[in-house]
């Protein structure tokens, strides 16, 4: 759920002056500038006023830098506990110019917003409540300071702007089809949980978000499995965080189609586990694809070093439902296994994630785990890949064979329908008759020299090639 932040220390300056600014629109002549925005479910065109840069102020609920603000936990405490402090909004200024999945690299995005910001100036303006909260146009505010550019043009928000308002007004707005910088992957599916948990129906968000009820309950899987496995990574002081998987959209989105294909719930779980330890290694989303759900068992537990495979335990016990008198398994042993090995891997990775603030002595020892399970997952996919494809090899011809036979049937209805219409050009079909019989008794003569003993169909064709020949 959102926050309401309450008001900032200069809310009532602010109002003064953006009354003072609105008064001197009226009585200004000529037209006025208006920007129109959704609100309370209807459209309102609301007024254009300039506002001093230094005296609006960032949105500490935008949705634009939600998962990054755990960048830095102790600055995000301090917002929480007062979002307008100098130290705050900082923070906020800092995150706005930062890469969404590495905040502590500048984005190039913000660069590019920044200059064509200075060529160009605002061909938008932004939005404020009367307080000078910035509802959208956070970023810009961000690129315009430092440019050292004084004023900013904004639109002006109802008197009776609440944070309720301020949420709905900037999904409305940033989710529009022509918007020009998305939120970042890890935001959007925070974005749609929050209208979830206020109990929005999916087919009004899917509306809202300009996508499909299918895809936003992927997205709600998605981030279950994520927000999973930062508990799953909690390791006494750290644990990862929901930003550092912000580069796995397309990876996670095959996993979910994968995982609901399998119908048998121990393999899709194995399939699962398997493929979160690779994006959690940054494996490309090329190489994730090879792994199924015998990867653990066929490839990867013989190349684990004796440290990292699994105990090799008794499967565990069948639990027992109160007041039902009936039991359920539990996951596998195969699973419960796959499941240490990725847990084991989250952990090392959360305290890699901290870097500094770990002691040297387990960055080494979780650096050892990461190095090792990237060696063993690297080799384990390489020979899975080289398997698909080999097996995509030895059903390439058969498959040619049924796409022919598909078009074959295709071409008598074509025929029939021809004769109902006296429409057949029967020299071009004799053409292709001629070309089909030369391609046929090439493909006879291939197959008997790569298939020993034949088969019924493969006897029929030589024989039909051999007799062919005989005419001939």
């Amino acid at each position: 759920m959102f926050t309401d932040f309450g008001l900032p220390p200069t809310a009532v300056e602010n109002r003064r002056l953006v009354e003072q600014r609105l008064k001197e629109l009226k009585e200004a002549e000529g037209v006025t500038e208006t920007l129109r925005v959704e609100w309370r479910g209807a459209p309102l065109h609301i007024e254009v006023i300039d506002m001093p840069v230094d005296a609006l102020l960032y949105n500490p609920g935008t949705h634009r830098i939600r998962a990054q603000r755990s960048y830095d936990s102790a600055r995000d405490l301090c917002l929480q506990q007062d979002a307008w402090s100098v130290e705050s909004q900082d923070y906020l200024h800092y995150l706005l110019q930062a890469r969404p999945s590495e905040p502590e690299r500048r984005d190039p995005d913000f660069d590019t917003l920044k200059e064509s910001l200075r060529e160009h100036r605002q061909s938008e303006p932004g939005l404020i409540t009367r307080e000078g909260i910035l509802v959208n146009g956070n970023t810009r505010r961000a690129a315009l300071k430092e440019l050292g550019v004084t004023s900013m043009r904004v639109g002006v928000l109802p008197t009776s702007c609440t944070w309720d308002d301020v949420n709905a007004v900037e999904l409305s707005l940033q989710l529009r089809p022509d918007k020009r910088r998305d939120y970042s992957y890890i935001n959007q599916l925070m974005a749609v949980e929050e209208q979830v948990q206020i109990g929005r129906e999916l087919s009004e968000i899917a509306k809202v978000f300009h996508t499909t009820v299918p895809a936003l309950e992927r997205d709600m899987w998605i981030l279950a499995q994520l927000r999973e496995l930062i508990s799953r990574s909690r390791n006494s002081n750290f644990e990862l965080r929901l930003m550092d998987l912000e580069r796995s959209q397309e990876k996670l989105a095959e996993l979910y189609r994968a995982y609901k294909k399998e119908r048998n719930r121990e393999r899709a779980d194995l399939l699962k586990e398997a493929r979160l330890a690779a994006i959690v290694l940054d494996f490309a989303k090329t190489d994730v694809r090879f792994i199924e759900p015998d990867f653990h068992a066929q490839y990867l537990e013989r190349l684990l070093p004796e440290s990292l495979k699994p105990s090799g335990g008794a499967a565990p016990a069948a639990v027992v439902i109160p007041g039902l008198n009936r039991t359920v398994q539990t996951a596998g042993a195969k699973v419960s296994a796959a499941r240490s090995l990725t847990d084991t891997l989250l952990k090392a990775k959360a305290v890699e994630v901290a870097g500094g603030k770990a002691a040297p002595a387990d960055l080494n020892a979780a650096s050892k785990v990461i190095g090792s399970l990237q060696e063993a997952f690297n080799e384990a996919i390489t020979v899975a890949g080289r398997d698909v494809r080999l097996k995509k090899k030895r059903q390439a011809a058969p498959d040619r064979v049924s796409d022919a036979c598909k078009a074959l049937e295709q071409a008598i209805t074509d025929l029939v329908l021809a004769r109902s219409t006296s429409s057949l050009d029967e020299g071009a079909f004799d053409d292709a008759l001629i070309q089909l019989r030369t391609v046929m008794g090439k493909l006879a003569i291939e197959a008997q020299r790569s298939i020993e003993p034949p088969g019924d169909g493969l006897a029929w064709m030589i024989e039909a090639a051999s007799a062919e020949q005989v005419r001939a």
